[in-house]
C-alpha cells in the first residue's frame, strides 16, 4: 500500500524510530551473465527511499548482483518518496517504465502489483521463481498461475517491546503469553508508573494495526481464507465473531488501563515520548522499526519482537507483510537480465543482504536461518509455520483498513460501537 504499507505502517509505527533521538531460499541468481550478451546488459532499478538506510538496502541489492555478474550494470533510481506510489504508476502506465521497480503486492494501491499484471503491464517471471515465493502470501505477486514480483523480505507486524525494561518492573510476557495473561498485569505495571503498551489513538494507522494484527488469531488463524471468502461474499465482518473478537480485545485492554492516558486521542509523539521516557514497555508496529531504534540509540537499547497476543482459549498467529516487493517493466529491452535481478532478490544471498541491512525477515525462513537477534521470541512461530499474512493487502480498497482505524477510536471515546465498526467496512467493501 503507498510507497509500501508503510504509509500503512512506518507511519504508523514507524514514528518509532524518532523514540531513540532470514530462509535461506534453495536457488541462486543466474550464472555469470543473464542475458548471454544477446540483449542489452544494462538494466535500471527505481525505488523511492526516504532515507538514508532505504537507500543503502535498496542500493545494496544492484551492488550485489554487479558484484557477481561482470559485465551486467544496474543503474539506480531514487523517486521521490512521499509520492512514489503515484509517480511510478504515471511511468507504468505511460509506458516508460523503469525495467525494475519496488512495488506494491496485492491490490488496493497505485503501484500495486496484480492490477498491473492483469493489464499486461508487467514482465511474466520464469516458474521458478513462482515456486518459490511462500505460500502463504503467493496472492501478493501471482496472477493467473505466474508470477509477477519478488518479496524484498518480511516484516512482522507485533509489538516492538523492551524486555529488560519489563522484566525490571515484574512484568513478564513471551509469545505464548495470552492477551487476558497480559491484561491481568497492566494494573501492576501502572502502580509502578508504566503502561504496557503505548497506542496512537487518534492515529488510525495505528488502531488499525493493533486490530488487524489481534484478528491475524481471531480470524485468519482459524480460517486463513476468510478475505477469499469476503471476496465471494459468503462471509462479512459484522457476521464473524473473530472480528467481533479482535475489537472487543482493544476495549477491554483500554478499559484495564494497559494503554498509556490519553491514549484515545494520542497521536505518534505519545508513542516516541513515552518510550523514549521508559513510560511504556513496547507499540505496536513492524518489525523493521526495532533494528532503526536500536541503531539509532547507538547500542543503549535491547528490543525484542513479540507477537500481539490472542485472548485466552484462542491460538496466537504471528502477522507477516511481504508486500514490499520488486517488479519489471513488460517493455523492458533485457527480460532474461531483469528476470536474474529479481530471482537474486530472492535467493537467499540477496534475502541474507537486504534484511541485514534493514531489520527484516528472510522470506520462507526455516530452523537453520540465521535472524537479527531481536526475532528470538518469535522465530519459533515463524518456523512452525504459525503465521498469517497481512489481510488489508488483499482487501478490496484502502477506505476499508482507515474506517477500521478511525472506528477503533470511536469504539475507545464511545462514539461507536463494535457492530457499527464492521457494518461500516463492510459498505467500505462494496
Amino acid at each position: 500500500m503507498t510507497q509500501h504499507l508503510r504509509t500503512r505502517m512506518r507511519i504508523g509505527m514507524l514514528a518509532a524510530p524518532l523514540v531513540a533521538g532470514s530462509l535461506i531460499l534453495a536457488g541462486c541468481s543466474g550464472g555469470s551473465s543473464a542475458a548471454g550478451g544477446k540483449e542489452p546488459q544494462t538494466i535500471s532499478y527505481a525505488f523511492g527511499a526516504t532515507n538514508d538506510q532505504d537507500k543503502a538496502a535498496y542500493t545494496s541489492l544492484a551492488q550485489g548482483y554487479e558484484k557477481t555478474h561482470k559485465g551486467v550494470t544496474i543503474t539506480t533510481q531514487n523517486l521521490p518518496g512521499q509520492n512514489y506510489g503515484s509517480a511510478l504508476a504515471t511511468r507504468v502506465q505511460g509506458g516508460n517504465a523503469p525495467d525494475t521497480f519496488n512495488a506494491e503486492g496485492g491490490i488496493g494501491q497505485p503501484h500495486s502489483i496484480i492490477p498491473w499484471a492483469k493489464a499486461g503491464l508487467l514482465l511474466p517471471l520464469s516458474s521458478d521463481i513462482e515456486k518459490q515465493l511462500p505460500a502463504s502470501q503467493k496472492d501478493l505477486w501471482v496472477y493467473n498461475g505466474k508470477a509477477y514480483g519478488v518479496p524484498l523480505g518480511s516484516q512482522a507486524n507485533g509489538v516492538i517491546y523492551n524486555d529488560e525494561l519489563a522484566k525490571s518492573v515484574g512484568v513478564n510476557i513471551d509469545a505464548s503469553t495470552s492477551l487476558d495473561d497480559i491484561i491481568a498485569q497492566c494494573g501492576a505495571a501502572r502502580a509502578k508508573g508504566k503502561s504496557i503498551y503505548g497506542l496512537a489513538g487518534a492515529a488510525p494507522p495505528n488502531t488499525a494495526f493493533l486490530a488487524v494484527g489481534l484478528a491475524t488469531s481471531t480470524v485468519y488463524g482459524p480460517d486463513k481464507d476468510w478475505n477469499q471468502k469476503r471476496a465471494a461474499g459468503k462471509v462479512t465482518f459484522a457476521g464473524t465473531q473473530g472480528w467481533h473478537d479482535a475489537l472487543a480485545a482493544i476495549k477491554k485492554m483500554f478499559d484495564a488501563k494497559c494503554f498509556q492516558d490519553g491514549a484515545e486521542s494520542a497521536g505518534f509523539d505519545a508513542l516516541t515520548n513515552g518510550a523514549s521516557q521508559g513510560k511504556i514497555l513496547g507499540f505496536f508496529a513492524p518489525s523493521g522499526a526495532a533494528k532503526q531504534i536500536m541503531d539509532a540509540a547507538g547500542g543503549h537499547v535491547k528490543l525484542v519482537i513479540q507477537p500481539i497476543a490472542a485472548p485466552a482459549g484462542t491460538k496466537t498467529y504471528l502477522s507477516l507483510s511481504a508486500d514490499q516487493s520488486v517488479a519489471a517493466s513488460a517493455k523492458t529491452k533485457s527480460p532474461k537480465l531483469a528476470t536474474d535481478f529479481l530471482r537474486y532478490i530472492l535467493s537467499g544471498e540477496g534475502q541474507q543482504a537486504y534484511s541485514a541491512l534493514i531489520g527484516t525477515i528472510p522470506i520462507n525462513t526455516s530452523a537453520s536461518t540465521k535472524l537479527l537477534p531481536q526475532y528470538a521470541p518469535v522465530k519459533d512461530l515463524i518456523t512452525n509455520d504459525d503465521v498469517r499474512g497481512y489481510p488489508p493487502t488483499s482487501w478490496s480498497n484502502a477506505k476499508v483498513y482507515a474506517d477500521l482505524g478511525s472506528g477503533v477510536q470511536g469504539i475507545l471515546t464511545g462514539q461507536m460501537t463494535v457492530d457499527q465498526v464492521l457494518k461500516q467496512m463492510d459498505a467500505d467493501w462494496g
